[in-house]
């Protein structure tokens, strides 16, 4: 009835070329009660930031990149946040909410940014966005595989160097067909990497976590123990979550159980692996190669040790960077926003 009575107001206004103080005041009033949402990031995606702008008021920060301390000063003016990067989202970010701030929604998969105990805690509307980005970062893992194990960067550093030799026994890489795949971690991506697998005639597939699986049996894949897992495996996709049982849980202990000839491949979060003891085994031979899309620090400074080494494929945590995901990843962002704003379920809830 109340939007009616606007639209009334509005059409005989038009009318007349006149604007009578009731029709301010009640557009005035509209626009007070439209929720606030504060995205940010300057650069998240258009369709996300249009999706939310049908029913809200979206603000940015004003800088870009936007200081975690410049977000924390804009968040008391919030009903809703689209949480774009991964800054700490702690009890500290809902305190500065109360009592305006109703919903919050990463645009990411990985959560080990959030303090989910805290959320949980408080039973306060978290979303999150997996699932859309698996394909993407399933392709960026592939990719680094083929490149880590044909020894792309060690060639493309020997051209620069006028160091093509193209000799026989030049730049021999490793053969995927019939070889041994481990994943550790059969989740969304980790599936859909076994998915990939199956176009490269690989020997057997192999995976490990806490138990088995009903998909591993779908995709042919054999559960089996991380050590085991590590010793038989000549490829090995880490994509588990980082947690504090999965910190540094590849570390020089674990690097020696793995083949000299085995790569190895990250595309979950760089703090699983011990950086320090896998450049010494990039370095002493202890594996062949390591393809990694993360690492730590996240960037990483163009002078690390890393980056120097001959047998490292390392690209800018581009896992989930394609158009159509990023764009996919913001529209379902903006759904759990509105969604919690409005108290009704989120499109993809956070599972407390």
């Amino acid at each position: 009835m109340r939007q009616f009575l606007l639209s009334s107001l509005l059409v005989a206004a038009l009318k007349t070329k006149k604007f009578p103080y009731s029709v301010h005041r009640a557009m005035a009033s509209e626009q007070v009660q439209r929720p606030r949402v504060l995205v940010t990031n300057k650069e998240t995606p258009q369709k996300g930031v249009d999706l939310l702008r049908q029913k809200c008021e979206v603000f940015f920060p004003e800088n870009h990149p936007a200081s975690r301390e410049e977000i924390l000063k804009l968040v008391p003016e919030a009903d809703g946040i689209m949480w774009v990067g991964h800054y700490a989202l702690n009890g500290e970010v809902l305190d500065l909410g109360v009592p305006k701030l109703k919903a919050i929604s990463t645009m990411s998969a990985g959560m080990d940014y959030v303090d989910i105990a805290e959320f949980k805690r408080r039973n306060f509307p978290l979303g999150y966005t997996p699932t859309v980005l698996n394909d993407a970062v399933a392709d960026i893992a592939i990719g680094l595989m083929i490149a880590a194990a044909r020894r792309f960067h060690e060639g493309r550093t020997l051209i620069d160097k006028s160091l093509w030799k193209g000799n026989p026994q030049w730049l021999l890489g490793r053969d995927i067909k019939g070889s041994t795949v481990g994943i550790i971690g059969l989740g969304g991506i980790g599936q859909t990497i076994a998915e990939r697998l199956k176009g490269f005639n690989v020997g057997q597939i192999i995976y490990s976590g806490r138990n088995p699986k009903p998909e591993g049996a779908k995709l042919g894949a054999t559960f089996v123990s991380q050590t085991g897992l590590l010793k038989e495996s000549d490829f090995v996709f880490i994509a588990v979550p980082l947690t504090n049982s999965t910190r540094h849980m590849i570390n020089a202990t674990t690097l020696a159980q793995m083949k000299p000839t085995a790569v190895l491949v990250n595309i979950a979060r760089g703090e699983i692996i011990d950086q320090d003891a896998l450049v010494t085994a990039l370095k002493n031979g202890t594996i062949m190669a390591a393809g990694l899309d993360v690492m730590t620090p996240e960037p990483l400074p163009a002078d690390h040790e890393l980056l120097k080494l001959p047998n490292a494929v390392i690209v800018p945590h581009l896992g989930s960077a394609t158009r159509r995901t990023r764009d996919d990843m913001s529209v379902i962002a903006a759904h759990n926003v509105l969604a919690g704003i409005e108290g009704s379920p989120m499109l993809s809830p956070y599972p407390y």
